[in-house]
């Protein structure tokens, strides 16, 4: 395990080209996102998300969050109406997270009973280069170990967790703020979780 420093703003390739095959070889990483620093690995790498859900500390039943920066591939993974893709593009990237119907490609693990799954475009360099560099959607939680212990310094997850994954990033300084969840599944949309981000779109 190592931590690697990447410009938050002006991510270095050649680094982000390392986290990125640690990704594809089945590693877990943190990294910044927009609104908290994160754990992630390959959707589809059922060993990299087993190991995901240990490190996390979390229950199979808890959902994490899909990270694609593509419509059209993601499209591919999840149902999504005109309206739904019309409230997207205006608010991605950005500290939302939306609940869309998945598609049967996905692995099973990663949706709900009702067959959904949560989806983010972090406004945050370095988690778009990691999405462009691996080339596929990536499965990302908050690294909360208990419910009033939150991770967010990289220095401080080294000395927590680095043990159990396979690289840090220290992109600087994220101030911690749980992202907004908005419900897509049908065309009205619903708030699920006022948090960050401009909720007047919604009416709020």
């Amino acid at each position: 395990m190592s931590i690697c420093a990447i410009h938050p703003e002006n991510p270095q390739n050649r680094l982000v080209q390392q986290a990125a095959q640690l990704i594809k070889n089945g590693g877990v990483i943190a990294y910044p996102s927009d609104t908290t620093y994160a754990l992630c690995a390959e959707i589809f790498n059922k060993k990299a998300v087993d190991r995901l859900y240990m490190v996390k500390r979390a229950d199979k039943s808890r959902l994490f969050s899909c990270i694609c920066y593509d419509f059209s591939k993601l499209s591919e993974y999840a149902h999504i109406s005109t309206t739904a893709y019309r409230i997207m593009k205006h608010h991605l990237p950005g500290p939302y997270t939306f609940i869309l119907k998945g598609k049967t490609i996905l692995p099973k693990l990663t949706l709900t009973k009702r067959k959904t799954i949560g989806v983010r475009m972090p406004k945050a360099p370095i988690a778009q280069a990691l999405y462009e560099a691996v080339g596929s959607p990536l499965l990302s939680c908050g690294i909360r170990l208990t419910e009033n212990e939150v991770l967010n310094d990289p220095h401080e997850i080294n000395k927590r967790i680095g043990h159990e994954i396979d690289m840090v990033i220290d992109g600087g300084e994220v101030s911690y703020a749980p992202s907004s969840i908005i419900s897509l599944e049908e065309d009205t949309p619903v708030i699920i979780r006022h948090g960050s981000g401009d909720l007047s779109y919604f009416g709020e």
